[in-house]
């Protein structure tokens, strides 16, 4: 009975406090009725329901696995039943040090797993990381700017450790430590904070506009009497931008040009840019002599355009990867499954750009969980966010995490957003140091593992060690 009121409890909290729409809080609690069961009950039983808790709960996100266009269904398959089976592990790990006496060593060593996993499936899958627990936090600035030093991983962990330190204090055998686990479980959660107390440096403001179609249309030829007509919709909506407006960030794919329609849609954009005195950015799938690349083209009011390729491609085998950052006048441009990665971001970090202007296309669902990861990597290296989205959440956001301005499309022939967005530092410690918080997860798992699977003493046979 306890099992199951455990495994439901869990299965609850997750359903509300994780996936594509999550009421943050609810995440800190979701794993702790797994945890506090996991000592009192056979390892198996832990272990099961640890992985029922965890599949249950991400049932809100099945079908949008199951029906996603960017993920294939083997891969989809492997998500959800690998972070089942990753939080089970983590449940494992958990009971069998706690049951070891090593209360401390649990709290630690189980979300130290967790992250440790993930950071592995980052550099593994090929569409990239979101959606984990970093992405609940995500509206929540005080946790996320954490991520300025230890990236999304310090948050990752921050979210398991603290239900991991309280049942490791509440668990039978480890009373003696429990005062310093649940110490030191305050003492991280009030680190944090006070560090995202601390007020950041920011440059100058730039007034910003989103501009994204009502409906989905993907890589409109220019050199069609359609495509034509959308250029010039475009047009329409960035006359009618506010006075100030000093870039325009369009989605991603809007229009399909190549050696010979590339310059009407350039000209086109070149003439309201130098009118309203503002660049304009639009998303592109360009066919080139050297490949087809899915890119980012920002046309200023006067010069050359600028062409970003994006790196992330998934597993679309007819788009060729970029490998080269793109800037102007300080400001950088990503195309969408980038902000799965960590890089580029990182390189745009570690440059010191301040603004990174990202054309986009999502699925509806997913469109507040993809902008809040663009935000999660604008907060890791220090850059501000324009996430400009076809079906999904266009989205201006500062350095520091906070959500400027942001709606959601559909509804309207074209969605609009506008604000000013103050210019971030860039070169965060993130961006300097890199992934250093998932390697010393690493190091922390491996210690848990190896204490956990060498014979114990007697003292610890007793659980009083």
């Amino acid at each position: 009975m306890k099992a199951i009121l455990a495994t439901v409890a869990s299965a609850v909290l997750f359903f509300f406090g994780t996936g594509l729409d999550p009421v943050p809080e609810l995440a800190w609690l979701a794993p702790l009725p797994i945890l506090l069961l996991a000592p009192r009950v056979p390892g198996a039983a832990a272990v099961a329901a640890a992985f029922v808790a965890y599949l249950a709960g991400s049932a809100g996100s099945w079908s949008y696995f199951w029906h996603s266009l960017s993920i294939p269904r083997p891969a989809a398959l492997g998500i959800l039943g690998g972070s089942a089976v990753l939080f089970a592990l983590s449940a494992g790990l958990f009971r069998l040090l706690v049951r070891r006496g090593h209360g401390f060593l649990a709290a630690l060593a189980a979300p130290a797993l967790w992250v440790v996993a993930l950071y592995v499936v980052s550099l593994l899958n090929p569409t990239g990381l979101m959606g984990t627990f970093m992405t609940t936090q995500a509206d929540r600035p005080s946790i996320v700017r954490l991520a300025a030093v230890t990236g999304g991983w310090g948050v990752e962990f921050l979210v398991l450790f603290v239900p991991a330190a309280v049942a490791a204090a509440l668990a039978p055998g480890v009373r003696a430590r429990s005062r310093t686990i649940g110490l030191v479980a305050v003492a991280a959660v009030l680190g944090a904070l006070t560090f995202a107390s601390i007020p950041a440096l920011a440059g100058p403001s730039t007034r910003v506009a989103l501009v994204a179609p009502g409906q989905s249309r993907w890589a409109a030829d220019v050199a069609t009497p359609e495509g034509q007509a959308l250029v010039r919709s475009y047009v329409d909506q960035i006359g009618r931008l506010p006075d100030g407006v000093r870039a325009v960030v369009l989605p991603e794919g809007a229009f399909g040009v190549d050696r010979t329609s590339r310059p009407r849609l350039v000209e086109a954009f070149t003439e309201v840019a130098r009118t309203r005195n503002l660049d304009v950015v639009t998303g592109v799938v360009d066919t080139t002599p050297d490949g087809r690349f899915n890119a980012a083209l920002a046309i200023p009011p006067s010069g050359a355009p600028v062409e970003y390729h994006k790196w992330h491609n998934g597993d679309s085998p007819n788009l060729t990867s970029g490998t080269q950052l793109a800037q102007f006048a300080g400001i950088g441009l990503m195309v969408c499954m980038d902000v799965n990665f960590a890089d580029p971001s990182s390189e745009y970090g570690e440059a010191g750009t301040g603004l990174v202007l990202i054309p986009a296309s999502d699925e509806d669902v997913d469109g507040w969980a993809h902008s809040r990861t663009a935000l999660i990597r604008g907060v890791e290296n220090g850059f501000s966010v324009a996430w400009s989205a076809t079906r999904g959440t266009p989205m201006l956001a500062d350095a520091q995490g906070h959500v400027l301005a942001e709606t959601h499309t559909g509804g309207s022939p074209f969605s609009v957003v506008v604000a000013d967005v103050p210019l971030g530092s860039g070169k965060t410690p993130y961006a300097r140091f890199g992934d250093w918080f998932a390697w010393l997860c690493g190091l922390v798992a491996l210690t848990g593992i190896a204490t956990g699977v060498r014979r114990p003493s007697h003292a610890e046979s007793l659980g009083v060690a």
